[in-house]
């Protein structure tokens, strides 16, 4: 899929684009140009069908296991939780499924991330986990190693060294593995995660606990937390926001100023904005937004973060956003000159980088 979308991009480039010139007079400038006349292109009709039976047999290859071992996985989780070790896991049976959530199967994914078919059940995380090693090809960056969470520890280490955070919050931390590399990289770190979906919170604290990580699981919705205020000295998520709308997102991102102490800092890793990439790269990456029940990925992209960020809050002076490389795929020292600074991170694109924004509380 990826040698064929580079080769989509050169037909656009030698073909699509000079048609366009023709007609119009002009370069295409927005997305939703290069939608219009590539939506009916035969090039782009197989790659998008293509790109599609791909996201469905991701989970199609993994379901049939997940099923036939679901009671043995939902015991092993239960067994782990009821062992005497750290952290802890709190769920809230009467919480309302947000229709963000509810609305669809978002990635295409049966049951989306919430749904329980048994009591104890872990069988929609299972799903969740292991479809997206596969749909990642096992890269660690991607999936179980925490790629983001990892870069953006050693960014703030590297970036911030004055900064200690003893208490951190991952909102719509799903099943913990991009919570967890925090804590390998400030050691005195103590996790918080929150998510709706009790499945995904029930794996994430067996495995958290398995591993012997102190992490305390919550089930909530991340418009309206239950912690007090200050209580945080980081506020993270990653691939989170732009499955949100803009009006949860909203609401999101004034309970992370709420929760956060002065000093602490909040850190988003999402996709680049519209206004940082080019125009067919906007198109490219707005497919989700029309083929993978990602609605709202598209007008997040349009967001202008740091006047969300302002009306959450923070102050123009705390607010930053910027590529930084994933950490392993350079060399340290040069993930160090990035991250204060001193060099470019790559571009964005199959894990070479990510896209991060925040603010200083």
């Amino acid at each position: 899929m990826v040698d064929l979308a580079q080769q989509m991009r050169r037909h656009y480039h030698a073909s699509v684009e000079p048609q366009f010139r023709q007609q119009h007079g002009r370069a295409p400038q927005h997305a939703t140009d290069i939608r219009q006349v590539m939506r009916e292109d035969g090039f782009f009709k197989a790659w998008s069908a293509l790109r599609y039976a791909a996201q469905q047999q991701t989970w199609w290859s993994v379901q049939p296991q997940v099923e036939r071992n679901t009671a043995a996985i939902t015991a092993e989780a239960a067994a782990v939780a009821r062992r005497r070790g750290r952290g802890s896991l709190q769920l809230n049976a009467t919480l309302p499924m947000p229709r963000d959530v509810t609305a669809m199967d978002i990635h295409l994914m049966p049951g989306c991330f919430h749904t329980e078919y048994s009591p104890g059940d872990v069988s929609t995380a299972a799903m969740y986990w292991h479809g997206t090693a596969v749909f990642s090809a096992g890269l660690k960056m991607r999936h179980n190693g925490g790629g983001v969470a990892r870069s953006i520890a050693q960014f703030l280490r590297y970036s911030r060294p004055e900064f200690k955070p003893r208490h951190m919050l991952d909102i719509g931390c799903s099943a913990g593995n991009q919570l967890l590399p925090y804590l390998d990289v400030y050691p005195k770190l103590v996790g918080h995660g929150v998510d709706v979906s009790a499945p995904l919170l029930r794996y994430a604290h067996a495995r958290a606990r398995s591993l012997g990580y102190t992490v305390h699981y919550s089930q909530q919705d991340a418009r309206e937390l239950d912690y007090p205020d200050g209580s945080f000295d980081l506020v993270v998520s990653s691939f989170f926001l732009h499955e949100q709308s803009p009006t949860t997102n909203r609401k999101v991102l004034r309970e992370a100023y709420r929760v956060l102490r002065p000093g602490g800092i909040m850190v988003h890793m999402e996709l680049p904005p519209a206004d940082a990439v080019d125009p067919y790269y906007n198109f490219y990456l707005d497919w989700d937004a029309y083929y993978n029940n990602e609605p709202h990925y598209a007008s997040f992209r349009k967001f202008d973060l740091a006047t969300e960020c302002a009306k959450a809050g923070f102050s123009a002076e705390g607010y930053f956003a910027r590529r930084i490389p994933n950490w392993g795929t350079v060399r340290e020292s040069e993930f160090a000159e990035s991250a204060r600074g001193e060099r470019p991170a790559p571009e964005h694109g199959n894990g070479a980088s990510w896209y991060i924004f925040g603010a200083v509380r």
